[in-house]
């Protein structure tokens, strides 16, 4: 009799109960040419995908954000909430097609633009989850932590190095890049992401980028995004990224507490 052993891409995490396979993670199964294989047991598939999240490093605060339970619609008073509420709509849509028709069509990443609370790194969590579920490669980095992680590689006692941080930053197949420019610039921080996007680019490798600063801030004081992360780099992001700004109040801050005093 001919056996087929099929390599899994991810280590199963398998229900101890289950009985087609026992808790082993793997079950029998007849092939065409009257042989049998070993194929994952379909209680794995939740394990296999929560492993998949962990190693995207999606953090456990982002770990519920579908497209799903984006909400659209709540902006409920004042004069712009029908344009507000339109925003949220149209960023959604736009977000999910990218996802439906990946890898068609995606030669470009995503830029997402608004103020804090909009729901930027939700709809991009929302992206990079469905897309490693679908078994793509992907990473979240924060940008703050990215450079921290850099930084502390220079330290002699580190035990990784700049390339050990940098090359799966610089490889996976889409990067998620949160809250560019939250930290204040320096030469070094502007080289570094600088070298990152235009390695990515050079590469066709997909970037999703969130982002609090907008190109024209909505008040006079406020940085644009190429004041926080130069203009050279910013001139990069319109080539790779497809860009959306979202506008709307501040979620966390307007809505969730109006619904809590309320």
């Amino acid at each position: 009799m001919r056996w087929t052993w099929r390599a899994p891409m991810l280590a199963l995490v398998a229900r101890k109960d289950c009985p087609q396979c026992g808790g082993t993670g793997w079950r029998v199964q007849a092939t065409k040419g009257g042989g049998r294989e070993a194929v994952p047991c379909a209680c794995t598939e939740g394990g296999r995908e929560d492993l998949a999240r962990r190693r995207a490093r999606i953090p456990a605060r982002y770990e519920h954000c579908d497209f799903e339970n984006f909400e659209v619609d709540y902006c409920c008073e004042g004069p712009d909430a029908a344009k507000w509420n339109r925003s949220l709509k149209q960023a959604r849509a736009v977000v999910e097609k990218f996802v439906a028709e990946y890898p068609i069509g995606t030669e470009h990443g995503l830029l997402l633009m608004g103020p804090c609370g909009t729901g930027k790194t939700h709809l991009a969590v929302s992206a990079l989850k469905a897309l490693v579920g679908r078994g793509h490669d992907g990473l979240f980095y924060d940008y703050r932590e990215l450079l921290k992680e850099i930084q502390a590689s220079y330290n002699p006692e580190s035990q990784t190095t700049e390339m050990e941080v940098l090359e799966p930053v610089l490889k996976t197949e889409v990067l998620l890049l949160d809250d560019l420019g939250a930290s204040k610039p320096s030469a070094w921080a502007l080289e570094t992401v600088g070298h990152i996007l235009n390695a990515r680019y050079n590469d066709k490798r997909v970037t999703l980028v969130t982002t609090n600063y907008l190109d024209t801030p909505l008040k006079k004081a406020e940085d644009t995004l190429a004041d926080r992360v130069g203009q050279r780099i910013r001139s990069r992001l319109y080539e790779m990224c497809r860009t959306i700004e979202i506008v709307a109040p501040d979620f966390r801050r307007d809505v969730r507490r109006a619904r809590t005093t309320g």
